[in-house]
């Protein structure tokens, strides 16, 4: 330290004495040499203090006071700065582990949209944050059946990611399309029952549509209800079907209702990051989506889910307050 000390002492005369480019420039050299050797701010200036006491005679002791002072804030400072690099470092390693989740669970979570006779299918799905808690799937069965799962995890992050998984095991487990929608409500319950922690729960809406027949059959477990649109009548239904939210309990019921599709009806299946139109504006948000359904109704599904989506983004001013999912089916 002695030999820095007697370094920048010459240095800061000669730039006293000249006040040149090439003073700064060795100055700024010598900065180099202090970063080498992990010099803390505090000790820098003590640095300067002591060579600004040895260059100039009468040292004012205010001017020494200001000094004292200094260093002491910035030995505060330095651990400051130290702890601030420390957080930033951590954060970019979760960052760089969530990116790998996040991956993850698009790879595992994926699901085709199903092309089918007779049925349109439109959907959207983009998280709040880089992962999502809600959950979209569709089971094909040889042109006889299309399910659909539209869910969604009480949570957030990685915890609402892995306990997800678990439901697009069950539904994996189950097969084929043509279960009766209470029987994979019920399985796919005691699956989240033993396999998720006890603060986790999953609502969710189960639909399968019988091509031959056009019936539409569901169940809820706890779900946002799903909206039938009856073209024949330019009318909208609200599909509610009782279910306790899975993973409450490990045995539930799960009532199950059916409809008859008629040419251009449609079934809105959404979860709640649809309907809380959060604004400055008081909303009714299910009517909102009705207007904006019925304005582009001879649409494709998937024209008229890409047309919701934006509006309501636009009522968010861009910021999703909760994930957004939507799904529509639409009669031809």
């Amino acid at each position: 330290m002695k030999e820095l000390q007697k370094q920048y002492t010459r240095i800061l005369a000669d730039y006293i004495e000249e006040q040149t480019e090439r003073n700064l420039y060795i100055g700024q050299n010598f900065i180099r040499q202090l970063l080498q050797k992990n010099v803390a701010p505090e000790e820098v200036i003590h640095i300067h203090k002591s060579a600004v006491e040895e260059i100039i005679d009468e040292f004012p002791d205010e001017l020494r006071y200001a000094y004292d002072f200094l260093i002491e804030v910035m030995v505060h400072y330095g651990l400051a700065l130290s702890e601030h690099k420390s957080l930033l470092q951590q954060q970019e390693e979760i960052q760089m582990e969530l990116q790998v989740a996040t991956n993850i669970q698009n790879m595992i979570l994926k699901s085709t949209r199903p092309s089918i006779s007779g049925v349109d299918v439109g959907v959207i799905s983009v998280p709040a944050r880089k992962m999502s808690g809600d959950y979209v799937h569709f089971v094909e069965d040889h042109e006889k059946y299309v399910g659909v799962v539209v869910a969604d995890v009480v949570g957030k992050g990685i915890p609402a990611a892995l306990c997800m998984s678990m439901v697009k095991y069950g539904m994996d487990s189950l097969e084929h399309s043509e279960s009766e929608p209470s029987h994979v409500l019920e399985v796919i319950n005691r699956i989240v029952e033993k396999s998720v922690d006890d603060t986790m729960f999953v609502s969710m809406f189960y639909g399968r549509y019988d091509v031959e027949k056009s019936i539409f059959s569901y169940g809820s477990a706890g779900h946002e209800p799903a909206l039938y649109y009856e073209a024949a009548t330019d009318t909208y239904h609200e599909l509610s079907a009782k279910g306790l939210l899975l993973g409450i309990l490990p045995e539930g019921n799960y009532q199950q209702k059916e409809i008859q599709l008629m040419e251009d009806d449609l079934v809105i299946m959404m979860t709640d990051g649809v309907t809380e139109i959060r604004t400055n504006l008081e909303m009714d948000a299910i009517a909102k989506i009705t207007s904006i359904v019925s304005t582009h109704r001879n649409e494709s599904a998937q024209h008229i889910v890409d047309c919701v989506f934006k509006e309501l983004e636009k009522l968010q001013e861009f910021e999703l307050s909760d994930d957004f999912t939507l799904v529509i089916l639409k009669k031809i």
